[in-house]
Protein backbone atom coordinates (compact mmCIF):
# COMPACT_ATOMS: atom_id res chain seq x y z
CA UNK A 1 0.00 0.00 0.00
CA UNK A 2 1.34 3.46 -0.91
CA UNK A 3 1.67 6.26 1.66
CA UNK A 4 -1.07 8.16 -0.17
CA UNK A 5 -3.46 5.29 0.49
CA UNK A 6 -2.38 4.77 4.08
CA UNK A 7 -3.73 7.49 6.42
CA UNK A 8 -1.40 6.36 9.20
CA UNK A 9 1.61 7.24 7.01
CA UNK A 10 0.48 10.77 6.30
CA UNK A 11 1.62 13.76 8.32
CA UNK A 12 0.53 17.39 8.26
CA UNK A 13 3.16 20.12 8.82
CA UNK A 14 0.48 22.57 9.97
CA UNK A 15 -0.99 21.94 13.45
CA UNK A 16 -4.67 21.07 13.37
CA UNK A 17 -6.89 23.74 14.86
CA UNK A 18 -9.24 21.20 16.43
CA UNK A 19 -7.31 19.67 19.31
CA UNK A 20 -7.71 18.92 22.99
CA UNK A 21 -3.99 19.24 23.72
CA UNK A 22 -1.50 22.13 23.77
CA UNK A 23 0.83 22.12 20.77
CA UNK A 24 4.10 23.96 20.12
CA UNK A 25 2.21 26.11 17.64
CA UNK A 26 0.21 27.58 20.52
CA UNK A 27 3.37 29.48 21.44
CA UNK A 28 4.05 30.85 17.96
CA UNK A 29 2.45 34.26 18.19
CA UNK A 30 0.29 33.23 15.23
CA UNK A 31 -3.25 31.88 14.77
CA UNK A 32 -2.96 29.12 17.36
CA UNK A 33 -1.62 31.57 19.95
CA UNK A 34 -4.54 33.91 19.31
CA UNK A 35 -6.98 31.03 19.64
CA UNK A 36 -5.38 29.87 22.89
CA UNK A 37 -5.77 33.33 24.43
CA UNK A 38 -9.29 33.88 23.07
CA UNK A 39 -10.69 30.47 24.02
CA UNK A 40 -8.85 29.46 27.17
CA UNK A 41 -7.65 32.61 28.95
CA UNK A 42 -9.85 35.60 28.14
CA UNK A 43 -13.15 33.83 29.02
CA UNK A 44 -11.83 33.34 32.56
CA UNK A 45 -9.69 36.46 33.08
CA UNK A 46 -11.39 39.01 30.84
CA UNK A 47 -11.65 42.60 32.07
CA UNK A 48 -11.48 46.04 30.38
CA UNK A 49 -7.72 46.37 30.94
CA UNK A 50 -6.75 42.90 29.77
CA UNK A 51 -9.06 42.98 26.75
CA UNK A 52 -6.98 45.74 25.15
CA UNK A 53 -4.22 43.16 24.60
CA UNK A 54 -1.40 45.69 24.44
CA UNK A 55 2.26 44.96 25.01
CA UNK A 56 1.66 46.13 28.57
CA UNK A 57 -1.44 46.83 30.64
CA UNK A 58 -2.19 50.43 31.60
CA UNK A 59 -3.48 50.56 35.18
CA UNK A 60 -4.64 53.56 37.18
CA UNK A 61 -2.90 53.79 40.56
CA UNK A 62 -3.20 56.59 43.16
CA UNK A 63 -4.17 59.23 40.63
CA UNK A 64 -1.53 58.20 38.07
CA UNK A 65 -1.10 55.44 35.51
CA UNK A 66 1.36 52.57 35.34
CA UNK A 67 2.27 50.25 32.49
CA UNK A 68 2.76 46.66 33.66
CA UNK A 69 4.06 43.79 31.54
CA UNK A 70 5.06 40.24 32.41
CA UNK A 71 6.84 37.78 30.15
CA UNK A 72 8.29 34.30 30.43
CA UNK A 73 11.39 33.20 28.52
CA UNK A 74 12.01 29.59 27.52
CA UNK A 75 14.59 30.07 24.76
CA UNK A 76 16.67 27.09 23.66
CA UNK A 77 19.66 27.14 23.69
CA UNK A 78 20.17 29.31 26.77
CA UNK A 79 23.20 31.02 25.19
CA UNK A 80 23.34 32.10 21.57
CA UNK A 81 25.36 34.46 19.33
CA UNK A 82 24.72 37.99 20.55
CA UNK A 83 23.18 37.19 23.93
CA UNK A 84 21.62 34.74 26.34
CA UNK A 85 18.32 34.14 28.08
CA UNK A 86 19.17 36.59 30.87
CA UNK A 87 19.77 39.69 28.76
CA UNK A 88 16.87 38.65 26.53
CA UNK A 89 14.50 38.55 29.52
CA UNK A 90 15.41 42.11 30.51
CA UNK A 91 15.25 43.48 26.97
CA UNK A 92 11.97 41.77 26.13
CA UNK A 93 10.09 43.07 29.15
CA UNK A 94 11.53 46.60 29.00
CA UNK A 95 10.55 46.74 25.33
CA UNK A 96 6.95 45.77 26.12
CA UNK A 97 6.71 48.60 28.65
CA UNK A 98 8.30 51.05 26.19
CA UNK A 99 5.84 50.13 23.42
CA UNK A 100 3.07 51.71 25.51
CA UNK A 101 5.06 54.94 25.74
CA UNK A 102 5.93 54.35 29.40
CA UNK A 103 9.28 54.89 31.11
CA UNK A 104 10.30 51.72 32.96
CA UNK A 105 10.97 52.13 36.69
CA UNK A 106 11.76 48.60 37.91
CA UNK A 107 11.81 44.89 37.10
CA UNK A 108 11.14 41.67 38.97
CA UNK A 109 12.65 38.30 38.03
CA UNK A 110 11.50 34.74 38.67
CA UNK A 111 13.69 31.70 37.92
CA UNK A 112 12.77 28.06 37.41
CA UNK A 113 16.03 26.09 37.61
CA UNK A 114 16.43 22.48 36.59
CA UNK A 115 18.41 20.11 38.77
CA UNK A 116 21.81 19.64 37.13
CA UNK A 117 22.05 23.12 35.55
CA UNK A 118 25.68 24.25 35.46
CA UNK A 119 26.26 27.00 38.01
CA UNK A 120 28.76 28.55 35.58
CA UNK A 121 25.95 28.89 33.03
CA UNK A 122 23.67 30.35 35.69
CA UNK A 123 26.32 32.91 36.62
CA UNK A 124 26.77 33.97 32.99
CA UNK A 125 23.01 34.34 32.57
CA UNK A 126 22.50 36.38 35.74
CA UNK A 127 25.57 38.54 35.01
CA UNK A 128 24.21 39.36 31.54
CA UNK A 129 20.79 40.04 33.02
CA UNK A 130 22.23 42.41 35.62
CA UNK A 131 24.31 44.23 33.00
CA UNK A 132 21.31 44.66 30.69
CA UNK A 133 19.30 46.13 33.59
CA UNK A 134 22.15 48.49 34.55
CA UNK A 135 22.58 49.62 30.95
CA UNK A 136 18.88 50.47 30.84
CA UNK A 137 18.99 52.20 34.22
CA UNK A 138 16.20 49.96 35.53
CA UNK A 139 16.85 47.97 38.74
CA UNK A 140 15.72 44.40 39.41
CA UNK A 141 13.98 44.94 42.75
CA UNK A 142 12.36 41.57 43.58
CA UNK A 143 12.56 37.95 42.53
CA UNK A 144 11.85 34.30 43.20
CA UNK A 145 13.64 31.01 42.58
CA UNK A 146 12.25 27.49 42.21
CA UNK A 147 14.14 24.25 41.45
CA UNK A 148 12.52 21.30 39.68
CA UNK A 149 13.66 17.76 39.01
CA UNK A 150 16.13 16.90 36.26
CA UNK A 151 14.43 16.84 32.87
CA UNK A 152 11.53 19.11 33.90
CA UNK A 153 12.70 22.60 32.85
CA UNK A 154 15.22 22.35 30.01
CA UNK A 155 17.88 24.00 32.17
CA UNK A 156 16.36 27.36 33.03
CA UNK A 157 13.20 29.38 32.53
CA UNK A 158 12.92 33.08 33.48
CA UNK A 159 9.88 35.26 34.10
CA UNK A 160 10.27 39.03 34.28
CA UNK A 161 7.76 41.75 35.10
CA UNK A 162 8.32 45.40 34.27
CA UNK A 163 6.58 48.45 35.73
CA UNK A 164 6.75 51.92 34.21
CA UNK A 165 5.16 55.34 34.50
CA UNK A 166 2.87 56.40 31.66
CA UNK A 167 3.41 59.64 29.75
CA UNK A 168 0.15 61.57 29.34
CA UNK A 169 1.44 63.33 26.20
CA UNK A 170 2.67 60.17 24.46
CA UNK A 171 0.16 57.34 24.23
CA UNK A 172 0.82 54.82 21.46
CA UNK A 173 -1.65 51.93 21.57
CA UNK A 174 -2.59 49.00 19.30
CA UNK A 175 -6.02 50.43 18.48
CA UNK A 176 -4.79 53.91 17.40
CA UNK A 177 -3.64 53.15 13.84
CA UNK A 178 -5.43 55.37 11.31
CA UNK A 179 -5.87 55.31 7.54
CA UNK A 180 -3.08 57.38 6.03
CA UNK A 181 -0.48 56.53 8.69
CA UNK A 182 3.02 55.69 7.56
CA UNK A 183 4.36 52.33 8.74
CA UNK A 184 8.04 52.34 9.70
CA UNK A 185 10.34 49.56 10.87
CA UNK A 186 13.30 50.49 13.05
CA UNK A 187 15.94 48.02 11.84
CA UNK A 188 16.66 45.06 9.56
CA UNK A 189 14.56 42.07 10.54
CA UNK A 190 14.86 38.35 11.37
CA UNK A 191 18.31 38.34 13.01
CA UNK A 192 17.26 36.96 16.40
CA UNK A 193 15.31 33.99 15.11
CA UNK A 194 18.02 32.99 12.68
CA UNK A 195 20.75 33.34 15.32
CA UNK A 196 18.77 30.99 17.59
CA UNK A 197 18.22 28.52 14.75
CA UNK A 198 21.90 28.50 13.81
CA UNK A 199 22.95 27.91 17.44
CA UNK A 200 20.29 25.25 18.01
CA UNK A 201 21.03 23.23 14.91
CA UNK A 202 24.79 23.78 14.77
CA UNK A 203 24.52 25.57 11.43
CA UNK A 204 27.43 27.63 10.16
CA UNK A 205 27.17 30.36 7.57
CA UNK A 206 29.82 32.40 5.79
CA UNK A 207 29.25 35.21 8.30
CA UNK A 208 28.06 34.76 11.87
CA UNK A 209 24.45 35.82 12.42
CA UNK A 210 23.97 37.43 15.83
CA UNK A 211 20.81 38.22 17.75
CA UNK A 212 19.53 41.80 17.67
CA UNK A 213 18.44 41.59 21.34
CA UNK A 214 18.42 45.15 22.71
CA UNK A 215 16.44 47.57 24.86
CA UNK A 216 14.43 49.81 22.55
CA UNK A 217 13.64 52.49 25.14
CA UNK A 218 16.28 54.91 23.73
CA UNK A 219 14.59 54.73 20.32
CA UNK A 220 11.17 55.30 21.86
CA UNK A 221 12.53 58.34 23.70
CA UNK A 222 13.56 59.83 20.35
CA UNK A 223 9.93 59.72 19.26
CA UNK A 224 8.41 61.32 22.38
CA UNK A 225 8.43 64.86 21.02
CA UNK A 226 6.09 63.70 18.24
CA UNK A 227 3.47 63.23 20.96
CA UNK A 228 0.11 61.93 19.82
CA UNK A 229 1.27 61.81 16.18
CA UNK A 230 2.92 58.48 17.04
CA UNK A 231 -0.12 56.23 17.00
CA UNK A 232 1.25 52.70 17.52
CA UNK A 233 4.49 51.07 18.61
CA UNK A 234 4.96 47.30 18.63
CA UNK A 235 8.10 45.20 19.03
CA UNK A 236 8.11 42.43 16.45
CA UNK A 237 8.96 39.38 18.57
CA UNK A 238 7.15 36.03 18.27
CA UNK A 239 5.68 35.72 14.80
CA UNK A 240 7.87 38.54 13.51
CA UNK A 241 6.81 41.69 11.70
CA UNK A 242 3.95 39.87 9.96
CA UNK A 243 2.24 38.94 13.24
CA UNK A 244 2.78 42.41 14.72
CA UNK A 245 1.14 44.05 11.70
CA UNK A 246 -1.79 41.63 11.74
CA UNK A 247 -2.42 42.29 15.44
CA UNK A 248 -2.44 46.04 14.86
CA UNK A 249 -4.71 45.76 11.80
CA UNK A 250 -7.20 43.76 13.86
CA UNK A 251 -7.04 46.02 16.92
CA UNK A 252 -7.50 49.22 14.86
CA UNK A 253 -9.89 47.76 12.26
CA UNK A 254 -7.75 49.06 9.38
CA UNK A 255 -5.92 47.62 6.40
CA UNK A 256 -2.14 47.71 6.05
CA UNK A 257 -0.13 47.63 2.83
CA UNK A 258 3.61 46.99 2.78
CA UNK A 259 6.15 46.95 -0.05
CA UNK A 260 8.20 43.80 -0.55
CA UNK A 261 11.12 45.82 -1.91
CA UNK A 262 11.23 47.91 1.28
CA UNK A 263 11.53 44.98 3.73
CA UNK A 264 15.01 45.27 5.30
CA UNK A 265 16.64 41.85 5.62
CA UNK A 266 20.43 41.51 6.06
CA UNK A 267 22.04 39.55 3.23
CA UNK A 268 23.29 36.71 5.43
CA UNK A 269 19.92 36.40 7.13
CA UNK A 270 18.10 36.36 3.79
CA UNK A 271 20.41 33.63 2.51
CA UNK A 272 19.86 31.55 5.66
CA UNK A 273 16.08 31.96 5.41
CA UNK A 274 16.12 30.90 1.77
CA UNK A 275 18.26 27.89 2.61
CA UNK A 276 15.85 26.81 5.36
CA UNK A 277 12.65 27.76 3.54
CA UNK A 278 11.65 30.45 6.05
CA UNK A 279 9.92 33.77 5.43
CA UNK A 280 11.82 36.62 7.20
CA UNK A 281 8.55 38.44 7.85
CA UNK A 282 7.59 35.71 10.34
CA UNK A 283 10.99 35.28 12.02
CA UNK A 284 11.28 36.71 15.54
CA UNK A 285 13.18 39.87 16.42
CA UNK A 286 14.22 41.19 19.83
CA UNK A 287 15.51 44.64 18.87
CA UNK A 288 13.07 45.77 16.16
CA UNK A 289 9.85 47.75 16.44
CA UNK A 290 7.20 48.87 13.99
CA UNK A 291 6.06 52.49 14.23
CA UNK A 292 2.74 53.90 13.00
CA UNK A 293 3.02 57.66 12.67
CA UNK A 294 0.96 60.40 11.01
CA UNK A 295 2.05 60.76 7.39
CA UNK A 296 3.12 64.39 7.77
CA UNK A 297 5.62 63.41 10.50
CA UNK A 298 6.96 60.26 8.82
CA UNK A 299 10.19 61.61 7.36
CA UNK A 300 11.01 63.48 10.55
CA UNK A 301 10.38 60.32 12.57
CA UNK A 302 12.68 58.33 10.28
CA UNK A 303 15.44 60.87 10.80
CA UNK A 304 14.97 60.68 14.56
CA UNK A 305 15.25 56.89 14.51
CA UNK A 306 18.27 56.87 12.20
CA UNK A 307 20.12 59.26 14.50
CA UNK A 308 20.51 56.43 17.05
CA UNK A 309 22.61 53.31 16.46
CA UNK A 310 19.64 51.00 17.10
CA UNK A 311 17.61 52.77 14.41
CA UNK A 312 20.32 53.41 11.83
CA UNK A 313 18.63 50.98 9.45
CA UNK A 314 15.10 52.33 9.89
CA UNK A 315 12.97 52.39 6.73
CA UNK A 316 9.44 53.13 5.61
CA UNK A 317 7.68 49.78 5.17
CA UNK A 318 4.22 50.79 4.00
CA UNK A 319 1.02 52.58 4.93
CA UNK A 320 -2.35 52.18 6.60
CA UNK A 321 -5.43 52.13 4.35
CA UNK A 322 -9.19 52.15 4.89
CA UNK A 323 -9.67 49.28 2.42
CA UNK A 324 -9.49 45.56 3.33
CA UNK A 325 -9.86 46.20 7.06
CA UNK A 326 -8.03 43.76 9.35
CA UNK A 327 -5.88 42.45 6.50
CA UNK A 328 -2.19 42.99 5.73
CA UNK A 329 -1.35 43.07 2.01
CA UNK A 330 2.12 42.80 0.47
CA UNK A 331 2.87 44.49 -2.85
CA UNK A 332 5.34 42.16 -4.52
CA UNK A 333 8.35 43.09 -6.62
CA UNK A 334 6.48 41.72 -9.66
CA UNK A 335 3.59 44.12 -9.16
CA UNK A 336 1.16 41.66 -7.63
CA UNK A 337 -0.44 41.61 -4.20
CA UNK A 338 -0.73 38.83 -1.63
CA UNK A 339 -2.22 38.60 1.82
CA UNK A 340 0.23 38.35 4.73
CA UNK A 341 -1.72 36.32 7.27
CA UNK A 342 -0.93 35.08 10.75
CA UNK A 343 0.99 31.82 10.72
CA UNK A 344 -1.23 28.80 11.40
CA UNK A 345 1.63 27.08 13.23
CA UNK A 346 5.18 27.89 14.29
CA UNK A 347 8.22 28.40 12.07
CA UNK A 348 10.71 28.49 14.96
CA UNK A 349 9.57 27.33 18.40
CA UNK A 350 11.35 28.31 21.63
CA UNK A 351 13.03 31.48 20.37
CA UNK A 352 12.14 33.76 23.29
Amino acid sequence: MSDAANPAALSCPVPLEVTDRVQLGHGSGGKLSAQLVARHFLPHFDNPILSQLGDAAVVGVAGGELAISTDSFVVHPLEFPGGNIGALAVHGTLNDVAMMGARAACLTAGFVLEEGLSLAVLDRVTAAMAQAARDAGVPIVAGDTKVVERGKADGLYINTTGVGAMDSAFRPAPARAQAGDAVLVSAPIARHGMAIMAAREGLSFQSAITSDSACLAPLVDRLRHFGMDVHVLRDATRGGVASALNEIAAASDVGIEIDEAAIPVPGDVRAACELLGLDPLYVANEGVMVVFVAEERAEEALRALRAHALGAGAVRLGRVVAAHARLVALRTALGGTRVVDLLPGDQLPRIC
